[in-house]
């Protein structure tokens, strides 16, 4: 059941997704509109529409977070595969399911970490240019 629904909400998703759909969608809402004066833009006319586009964005929704949450699952077993296999730090395997707040302070971890690394760069090109060594400059000339 499960395959079957993937293989479903992938080509479901795949052809929704398609420009020739979107102008199939277009066609529909003005042969709707269009249709308007010949129904009086009655309720019943007005009815259809709000029917249809409602169904449709219902089903649509199951469909596309099907789809999401097992690309989510892909691209985090990917990234999970990259960090156990290179020198990484393992401590960010599997943070996708962290609360909030240890996002957060893993997310400062990484800004400090940042900066430190920023602040030694800066420091390097400073006493590479005060031994002559500007790099830069030698680069753009």
């Amino acid at each position: 059941m499960d395959r079957l629904f993937a293989l479903f909400a992938n080509k479901t998703a795949h052809i929704a997704g398609s420009p020739f759909t979107f102008l199939v969608c277009v066609a529909v809402v003005v042969a709707w509109a269009v249709a308007g004066p010949f129904f009086g833009f009655s309720e019943t006319w007005q009815l259809v529409i709000n029917t249809g586009t409602t169904i449709v964005t219902f089903l649509m929704v199951f469909v596309i977070q099907n789809t999401q949450n097992r690309d989510g699952v892909a691209l985090q077993t990917k990234l999970d595969e990259l960090i156990r296999s290179s020198n990484a730090q393992n401590e960010f395997m599997g943070i996708e399911k962290l609360t909030d707040r240890e996002l957060i302070a893993l997310h400062e971890k990484c800004e400090a970490a940042a900066r430190s690394s920023q602040a030694t760069l800066e420091r390097t090109r400073a006493e590479r240019r005060r031994r002559g060594h500007d790099t830069e400059a030698a680069a753009k000339a």
